[in-house]
């Protein structure tokens, strides 16, 4: 036997295999999987409230079955909003203190979008799977303003709502004088003063979801108040989030007396539209949206000087009339002002 350099023996050297070495697995040693749970046992509910990572829900569209939820792990960051339908498991008692979660969002078939201003990258979906959007306008004290009405109504028609107008203070000015800027739309336009009978408006609302926005003081929450005689008591019940306090800082979907919800905004003080394009706009109507296919190239459908070549300009009779009034739209949408 050898000897190593200080004198001694030199041990015989053991032949080790891979059973000799004994690894440790590390936290990212276990494959990770794509598959999700089913949860085919999910409940189908809407979402009436959102507020700090919390979310209230109503279970099968009755307004008194309502749960505090939170957003499943696996959803990771999906935005949840007010009119969303999901699948919810977990807690479904409804009772304080109790949390179920969400673990699936639909398609939306419809979508409230907006941004902070024309220059703000950022877009918010309002309100998800609207059929409507009420517009609530006052005639006086604070004076009507067009501005809002035609930003609200280019997200209506390119997020698939129908918008409607709504007049509220009609007994302080005329309204047909306010109406008559959008009538080649065909914008139904609804009264709702003090005095006025809202009839007519309880039964285009009834059965469907329907988002309402306004500026601050047109007395949006005087209208909701008399559709929704308790929605005081109803906000408490669908909330279901925090202490169960709707406040103007957030939106909250309200059940009707005779079926469906209408979606109380906050008061809104600019509506952006950064995230809109002038053909998102015209694909609204079929008859302009195939006028337009024969415009050149880059054309804006703004009209003479910027656009002389544009198709819109060749139309005629209600066609023409309403490719104007569309026009008027696109003018306020490339002025950058979100009033």
């Amino acid at each position: 036997m050898g000897q190593d350099v200080d004198g001694s023996p030199l041990l015989k050297r053991r032949q080790y295999d891979e059973s000799d070495v004994r690894v440790r697995p590390g936290r990212g040693s276990r494959p990770r999987t794509k598959d999700r749970p089913a949860h085919s046992d999910a409940i189908d509910g809407m979402v009436v409230s959102v507020d700090r990572g919390r979310w209230g829900v109503v279970l099968g569209g009755d307004p008194n079955r309502g749960v505090t939820t939170m957003r499943a792990r696996e959803l990771g960051r999906t935005p949840i909003v007010v009119g969303d339908q999901v699948g919810v498991v977990g807690d479904l008692s409804g009772r304080p203190d109790t949390l179920a979660r969400i673990v699936r969002v639909d398609d939306r078939s419809t979508v409230l979008r907006r941004t902070a201003d024309d220059t703000d990258p950022y877009e918010r979906v309002v309100v998800a799977n609207a059929s409507h959007l009420l517009i609530v306008v006052a005639l006086a004290d604070p004076p009507p303003r067009t501005g809002l009405v035609e930003r609200a109504l280019v997200a209506a028609y390119t997020g698939g709502l129908t918008p409607v107008l709504c007049l509220t203070k009609s007994d302080l000015a005329d309204p047909d004088e306010f109406a008559a800027h959008f009538a080649d739309l065909s914008v139904p336009v609804m009264l709702a003063g003090q005095d006025d009978d809202l009839t007519e408006l309880t039964a285009l609302l009834q059965g469907r979801v329907t988002a309402l926005i306004g500026h601050s003081g047109v007395g949006k929450s005087t209208l909701v108040n008399r559709l929704v005689p308790d929605a005081a008591r109803a906000t408490g019940v669908v909330s279901g989030v925090g202490k169960g306090r709707h406040t103007s800082t957030q939106s909250v979907a309200l059940p009707l007396p005779r079926g469906g919800w209408v979606v109380d905004t906050p008061g809104i003080r600019s509506f952006g539209l950064a995230h809109i394009e002038s053909d998102d706009v015209i694909g609204a109507f079929s008859d302009l949206a195939v006028a337009v296919e024969q415009c050149p190239r880059g054309c804006t459908h703004l009209g003479p000087p910027a656009d002389p070549e544009c198709a819109l300009d060749k139309l005629d009779g209600q066609s023409l009339r309403r490719a104007m009034a569309v026009r008027e739209l696109l003018t306020a949408l490339a002025t950058n002002d979100s009033w």
